[in-house]
């Protein structure tokens, strides 16, 4: 956070998964942070069927950051409503949307995870596959959990038309950690139901990055982490984890 005092700590790292590697096309994930009277993450991740999905991706990831981090947090879900209309709008205008009408929104498809997070109230606001995790001590989690469609390979964006159905809002509180994830690591955070979160990935991850004082070791360590062949072996998507420390 600006505050200099502040104890909060962010580390974030994304990678290309094996799929986009391969095919020599950059990670389409993104994400952003900022902090004002509020703390703001987010990460999206962009459809790899879209054109241009990583410019929604950095699109919503920046605006979002942006507009939420002053946002009266007492009204925040509507807040995060009106800015994520506000990146639609955006885009309506983008020089890559050929036909500057909503159709035109599906070539910057992408998904939404983010919190914001004040005076030890916070709240996951998410769209789509992706996760969020709010850690308060050793056994205690809450979880905002990959939503998809009627197949394992589809998801929601917020580019669709149906995007505000699709927005789900989770509240949290006296979070010690929150960590935020694309769909390329839900496998190693949950287990197979998605009910219960994988405390060998999890926690070691967390201690670790807590313990760290230096941002840019726990960055590359983060980084090497996602990239080890065993890693991408089992998901060959692309993978980012942005945490949060020292709420």
């Amino acid at each position: 956070m600006n505050n200099k005092s502040s104890k909060v700590k962010v580390v974030a790292a994304s990678v290309a998964g094996m799929l986009h590697v391969n095919k020599k096309i950059a990670c389409q994930d993104c994400y952003n942070h900022a902090s004002g009277k509020n703390l703001v993450a987010v990460v999206s991740d962009g459809a790899g069927s879209a054109k241009h999905g990583k410019i929604g991706a950095k699109n919503v990831c920046e605006t979002l950051c942006d507009l939420l981090k002053n946002a009266d947090f007492a009204k925040i879900e509507g807040e995060i409503v009106k800015a994520i209309k506000i990146v639609r709008e955006k885009l309506l205008l983008h020089r890559f949307n050929k036909t500057k009408n909503e159709k035109g929104l599906s070539c910057f498809a992408a998904t939404i995870v983010g919190v914001v997070y004040h005076k030890k109230q916070g709240v996951f606001f998410h769209i789509g596959d992706g996760a969020a995790l709010s850690l308060s001590d050793s056994t205690e989690f809450v979880a905002s959990r990959p939503e998809n469609g009627c197949f394992s390979c589809e998801t929601f964006f917020f580019t669709q038309n149906e995007w505000r159905e699709n927005l789900r809002f989770t509240k949290i509180q006296n979070a010690k950690s929150i960590l935020l994830m694309s769909d390329g690591l839900t496998s190693f955070a949950f287990r197979s139901d998605f009910n219960e979160i994988e405390h060998k990935f999890i926690y070691p991850i967390n201690d670790y990055l807590f313990n760290e004082k230096s941002i840019l070791k726990a960055k590359k360590a983060l980084e090497n982490t996602l990239n080890t062949p065993k890693a991408q072996k089992l998901n060959s998507d692309d993978k980012t984890l942005l945490w949060i420390g020292g709420l």
